[in-house]
């Protein structure tokens, strides 16, 4: 496999989190990829839910402690990092009180707080980002999982469109059937005109709270290729895949999973 490196950012990680079909996708893949040879990292959000202790998460001081503005407000970046036995990869954690509970709670975030999940999304992808920047790790693939990092694409191929930390990156993006607490607020479109988004790339936002087919749309939009990761997908999603014509991986049954399938997908971007 020519593939170097490969950037994973997702909403759920198994065993950070119970094992739902993302979840699981999420830690079996990278696992497979790294031992096919190629380098990688991943991404989540460091929820309440996740026992740093258990886990033996701890902060990486030299990543952290940069400022996001979001809607014009100052947000702290906290990285967090722990490593997953016996594969020996590390996942890093995006952190900021705001947006993430201290406490551990069974509910996670997404649901407690949903009037936050625009920013938490914004803050989650651009988080992300900013730290492979700072790291200088230029990824050859970028593979987003869940409603949350839908804003990846967006953000790699606008706000980030000229850094040559992405430039030639391919974004794969996987669709579940997962769903969206409630729709984003209407000013979503003001505070991604805020982070200087082009007026193209979001107007389809405007005055509208954006559900999860906008979002999917949104996402699917700015990917190179689209993965389905859930036997049953929404048929209007379907439809815009078959009409945009992005390349397209069909769902694979977990108990069919094997690397070479995603690892051919990936080198065919």
């Amino acid at each position: 496999m020519d593939l170097n490196k490969v950037l994973y950012i997702s909403q759920e990680i198994s065993p950070y989190l119970p094992d739902t079909p993302m979840a699981l996708m999420s830690r079996q893949l990278p696992q497979a990829i790294q031992e096919k040879g190629a380098e990688v990292r991943i991404f989540m959000p460091k929820y309440g839910y996740i026992n740093e202790r258990r886990h033996q998460l701890h902060e990486v001081i030299r990543l952290s402690g940069m400022n996001l503005i979001i809607d014009d407000t100052d947000h702290p970046l906290i990285i967090k990092v722990a490593t997953l036995q016996p594969a020996r990869m590390q996942v890093y954690f995006i952190f900021n009180e705001d947006y993430f509970n201290k406490n551990i709670s069974e509910e996670l975030e997404t649901d407690l707080s949903p009037l936050d999940n625009d920013e938490r999304s914004i803050f989650f992808v651009r988080g992300t980002l900013e730290t492979m920047k700072k790291q200088r790790w230029v990824p050859d693939v970028i593979h987003c999982s869940g409603w949350l990092s839908a804003l990846a694409p967006l953000y790699i191929k606008d706000f980030y469109g000229d850094d040559p930390s992405f430039q030639n990156a391919k974004v794969v993006y996987t669709i579940f059937d997962n769903e969206l607490p409630e729709p984003f607020d209407v000013r979503f479109y003001e505070k991604l005109k805020f982070d200087g988004m082009k007026e193209s790339n979001i107007k389809a936002l405007k005055d509208k709270k954006a559900d999860l087919l906008e979002l999917t749309k949104l996402a699917l939009k700015h990917s190179d290729g689209v993965i389905q990761g859930s036997e049953n997908i929404d048929p209007e999603i379907m439809d815009f895949i078959t009409k945009s014509k992005i390349p397209f991986l069909p769902y694979q049954k977990s108990e069919d999973f094997n690397v070479e399938t995603y690892a051919e997908f990936y080198q065919s971007l």
